[in-house]
């Protein structure tokens, strides 16, 4: 041990663990912080699902004549949501998410596009968006 430049197999088997170790706890910081995102993400597109259904059942709510106008953010990148009978469905980034709306039961199919604003009227016929 008095060579310079020796080094024990110890050193090297505990630098080894500790290598693997370090590994080990990088990979699962990583798997937690994208798993944050994407429950960030599903969060937010939950909330403009609820925030449409909540604006077509005040209007079904209301008499006649009654309108609501809504405007779909576009800073959650893009996604679209189906309107289909009693059945809001939103999918983006390859997920997908629905609601229902109940006591609502719409003649027409809808699709309603980030970014874009819709009013939706209520009628002698039922519920339109336009």
């Amino acid at each position: 041990m008095d060579n310079k430049g020796f080094i024990s197999i110890e050193y090297l088997f505990s630098l080894f663990i500790l290598i693997i170790i370090a590994c080990g706890m990088l990979f699962y910081a990583s798997a937690s912080i994208s798993s944050s995102f994407n429950i960030e993400s599903s969060v937010g597109h939950r909330l403009i699902l609820d925030d449409v259904a909540n604006a077509i059942s005040q209007v079904n709510s209301n008499g006649v004549g009654y309108s609501k106008h809504i405007k779909l953010p576009s800073d959650k990148g893009y996604f679209e949501i189906t309107v289909d009978r009693n059945r809001l469905t939103i999918e983006y980034d390859d997920k997908k998410g629905e609601t229902m709306l109940p006591l609502v039961d719409m003649e027409s199919k809808y699709r309603l596009i980030s970014g874009r604003s819709y009013l939706i009227t209520k009628t002698s016929d039922g519920i339109v968006i336009k």
